[in-house]
């Protein structure tokens, strides 16, 4: 009987040990989530949003980041149980900076306020981050549902645009640059530099993940336009001019070989073109019958000279970067392992 009694203690002190250390595990093993809105005058969709998300990812913390909303976006979202905070400077760009430096998680998910994304593709989005078979994942909006659902025909030529430019520029074949629907890992987000203030931060965080080699993946998601009632602020114009210069921007700081190049390149065919027939008449005459011409193009043969040295000078500063880039990645990856073992 003794014998027995014992033997239940052990084997009770047993499961007590092992339930745990499962309960232990369970708590290293749990990944956090955290869904990001930037908002601003989004009183009409929020409330929706806020509640699609967390009804699809109840384990997820909704953040909403007002941007001087005059319409009482923050309260309606505070009162639908997301998380408010606040950004005062004026633009996504903005926003999303403060966003990625205030937030702590394993998996981050960035979804625009305006009700245009569906939350069924949460869930695949987020395990492919978890399981680490991509850093950024783009909800791809042109290869579904897009071009019939929006109603501004030229936002459709910009993204066209937009998508030829950069996949030619950096050789790569992103089918939707900027989708507001993205997910992204730790490393990508605290690694992230957001320069861009307002719109083109989509653009710019595109071109940063193909030119240091994050890993990509684009799965086809629903878009439906805004509900009647919601407005845009989108400006088609003036942001996609910002589009554009921050394209070109970009391009020079990452590609200062193929960009000063062929600036360079193009001055010495002018220079050519033009001097070329002064040297003719010279050879002919003995005499330089148009001084101005001969002194216009040896100033731009010189400075494209100048420009192909600048640019190669570049390409190596770009190449020590990217170097010290990867080091800092190493240096980011090691850091949150050891954060992760220490829970």
């Amino acid at each position: 009987m003794i014998i027995l009694k014992i033997n239940s203690i052990i084997f009770l002190c047993n499961l007590i040990k092992y339930c745990y250390v499962w309960v232990v595990n369970m708590k290293k093993e749990k990944k956090k989530i955290a869904v990001l809105i930037p908002c601003y005058n989004e009183s009409a969709t929020i409330k929706k949003v806020v509640t699609e998300w967390k009804k699809e990812l109840p384990e997820a913390d909704i953040y909403v980041y007002d941007n001087n909303s005059k319409d009482k976006t923050d309260e309606i979202a505070r009162k639908a149980g997301a998380i408010v905070r606040y950004e005062y400077k004026q633009g996504k760009g903005n926003v999303i900076r403060s966003m990625f430096r205030d937030i702590e998680a394993d998996c981050y998910i960035m979804i625009d306020g305006d009700d245009t994304y569906p939350v069924e593709n949460a869930k695949e989005m987020c395990n492919l981050i978890l399981e680490k078979k991509a850093d950024m994942v783009i909800g791809d909006r042109l290869s579904s549902t897009y071009f019939t659902e929006n109603k501004r025909p030229f936002h459709n030529f910009g993204n066209r645009i937009v998508r030829f430019l950069i996949n030619k520029i950096f050789k790569n074949e992103v089918k939707d640059i900027m989708t507001g629907y993205r997910a992204f890992s730790y490393e990508f987000v605290k690694s992230f530099p957001v320069l861009s203030k307002g719109f083109e931060i989509e653009t710019e965080m595109t071109i940063h993940a193909v030119d240091k080699n994050f890993k990509l993946v684009e799965i086809p998601v629903t878009y439906r336009d805004r509900p009647e009632g919601s407005v845009s602020k989108l400006n088609t114009y003036s942001d996609g001019i910002k589009v554009l210069k921050t394209i070109g921007t970009l391009f020079k700081e990452y590609k200062p070989t193929i960009f000063f190049g062929f600036i360079s390149l193009i001055l010495i065919i002018i220079s050519l073109c033009f001097g070329i027939p002064v040297l003719v008449d010279y050879h002919k005459t003995g005499l330089v019958l148009r001084f101005p011409t001969l002194i216009c193009c040896t100033i731009a043969l010189v400075i494209a000279i100048l420009l192909w040295v600048t640019g190669i000078i570049l390409s190596v500063i770009t190449k020590k970067h990217k170097q010290l880039y990867e080091l800092y990645l190493n240096i980011l990856m090691r850091k949150d392992s050891n954060e992760k073992i220490n829970r």
